[in-house]
């Protein structure tokens, strides 16, 4: 069985060697994915929690009234809003929240590092649980049908993903699909030329263009 990275500081080092040269435009970034697309997903009424935080680039700038973030990064408190609680644990486990208390469990770009399909269906079953009925769970990750082998670029990539497995990994678990978008953002923004934010605008506005270059793949699920 492969085995994920979960020692705090091997994943303190990658990630400070990975974004911390970025960090300014990530936040840009984030900011303006989740005000013109992601924000449509989530009232402002809602719980929410950010399923491997990171840096807090979606939670701290989502609008709703509860934030929480999850993660194994010692670090991910320093950057997250004050307004965001921190739950530091292996998301396979149970999770540090009562049953029925989300309404939205978003996650970007974590699903990969998990070691195996069993983490990733505990995983799943655990945001079940902690989902209201009707509840969401929004999972954006590279597609490996258009990654190819640049997916292994990164060190503590674990788990190959399609939207089409990822769907029936979500319809096995008790939830509904009601998008699976094989084609979304590009893939990395790593080693990748910072666009101006007017142009990542355009491109959210124009699904043609995630034809062409999107290699990330957006599923949501509803809680059945």
């Amino acid at each position: 069985m492969s085995e994920s990275i979960k020692d705090p500081g091997e994943l303190q080092r990658i990630y400070e060697h990975r974004f911390t040269a970025m960090l300014g435009y990530r936040r840009s970034v984030w900011q303006l994915l989740t005000a013109a697309y992601f924000q449509r997903f989530v009232r402002p009424t809602d719980a929410v929690l950010d399923l491997g935080c990171g840096y807090g680039e979606f939670i701290n700038h989502i609008r709703c009234a509860k934030k929480f973030g999850m993660d194994l990064n010692a670090r991910s408190p320093e950057f997250l809003a004050p307004d965001v609680q921190f739950i530091a644990q292996d998301c396979s486990t149970r999770w540090a929240l009562p049953d029925a208390s989300l309404d939205v469990v978003f996650t970007s770009n974590f699903f990969e590092h998990l070691p195996d399909k069993k983490a990733l269906r505990d995983t799943l079953l655990e945001a079940h649980r902690c989902l209201k009925p009707g509840g969401r769970l929004i999972a954006l990750g590279p597609n490996i049908k258009y990654v190819g082998g640049a997916y292994w670029d990164f060190w503590d990539h674990f788990l190959c993903l399609t939207e089409m497995s990822l769907a029936e990994a979500l319809q096995n678990n008790g939830y509904v699909v009601e998008k699976c978008t094989a084609r979304f953002l590009p893939y990395s923004m790593v080693n990748a030329p910072q666009y101006p934010l007017a142009l990542i605008r355009l491109y959210l506005l124009v699904p043609a263009l995630w034809r062409l270059f999107g290699k990330q793949f957006l599923v949501v699920g509803r809680k059945a």
